[in-house]
């Protein structure tokens, strides 16, 4: 006989670690799927391989990563439901990954959705209501099961299938820690990770570089948000400035630098690359220069600064001095 399989919405955290455990412990196999844009789970981008060794490795379950990018930015531009204090739309961030992980039910052969979610543990996303509402939103009303609050919910179609027994399931509510972990140590976990979270989009900060970023073009493509998420940025009269912070934030800027791009560098000192998006002025250049020179310890004195503008091709376009 087939061994019912869950669709693990997995997000690295606790919860839904011990979400998959409980369904294991009731001989379910259980599937976890890591959504990724720019603004969460990013560093498995190009890493699905050691994902699925990992959190096979760590947990035992097979898994699979999703880039959730370009639906996530249309989504993003518009939310239905708003955004919360920064700028996480997160109802409607959760409405998208349930609809993409109904769709990959039948690519994993899984029988039903599965989350970690805890009642009331957040407030825009995790009251009663407002999980029902998520799911009649997404088109899986009752396929999805919380194995810790399903005491706390209405049945759903795998309990009332007899896919997994109600009875081992759990009531958890709130925004506590100590039974999920004592539930860790039940289910032997050698580490405990942080609740799950890390979206760029709650950082106060970030968020209104994204929303400036948002009034300035109206839009996100994937490549402009994976920019967005870091180095200094500066709006500019007719472009956007990012600024390098470190080495490798300046190497990550000319692998994400398009033709279309303007680059501007010091010549014969160390110093922050620039990367300028859209079409700059004349004025946007000698603003673009001066924030570099800011940004540069090595040309802080120096009486004559001559920096480089370029495309990513490396043709040179003009010098700038700075005196």
């Amino acid at each position: 006989m087939k061994r019912p399989r869950a669709l693990l919405l997995f997000s690295e955290g606790l919860d839904s670690i011990l979400a998959g455990k409980v369904l294991q412990s009731q001989g379910v196999e259980v599937v976890a799927l890591r959504f990724i844009t720019p603004f969460f789970g990013w560093h498995w981008k190009g890493c699905e391989e050691e994902f699925a060794r990992w959190v096979s490795e760590k947990f035992g379950f097979p898994g699979a990563v999703v880039d959730l990018t370009e639906d996530f930015l249309k989504m993003l531009a518009a939310p239905g439901h708003g955004y919360g204090r920064a700028f996480n739309p997160c109802i409607d961030c959760r409405i998208l990954m349930l609809k993409r992980a109904k769709e990959l039910l039948p690519v994993f052969q899984a029988d039903f959705l599965a989350t970690g979610e805890v009642v009331g543990q957040r407030p825009m996303t995790q009251q009663r209501n407002t999980l029902r509402h998520i799911e009649k939103e997404a088109g899986v009303t009752d396929l999805v099961l919380r194995p810790l609050s399903a005491k706390k919910l209405w049945m759903s179609e795998p309990e009332k299938q007899g896919l997994v027994d109600r009875e081992k399931l759990f009531s958890l509510s709130g925004r506590g820690r100590k039974r999920q972990l004592a539930l860790a140590k039940e289910f032997d976990l050698k580490e405990i990770p942080s609740p799950a979270g890390g979206c760029l989009l709650t950082d106060p900060n970030l968020a209104q570089r994204f929303k400036k970023f948002l009034d300035w073009k109206g839009e996100f493509t994937p490549r402009e948000a994976e920019l967005l998420t870091f180095g200094r940025h500066f709006p500019l009269e007719n472009s956007w400035l990012i600024l390098g912070r470190t080495e490798l934030e300046n190497k990550k800027l000319m692998t994400l630098a398009k033709e279309e791009d303007t680059i501007i560098k010091i010549q014969d000192l160390p110093g922050p690359t620039g990367l300028l998006l859209g079409e700059p002025t004349e004025k946007d250049l000698k603003t673009a220069a001066k924030l570099l020179v800011r940004y540069a310890p090595k040309a802080r004195g120096v009486k004559k600064v001559f920096l480089r503008v370029k495309r990513p091709s490396s043709t040179e376009i003009a010098s700038l001095e700075i005196a």
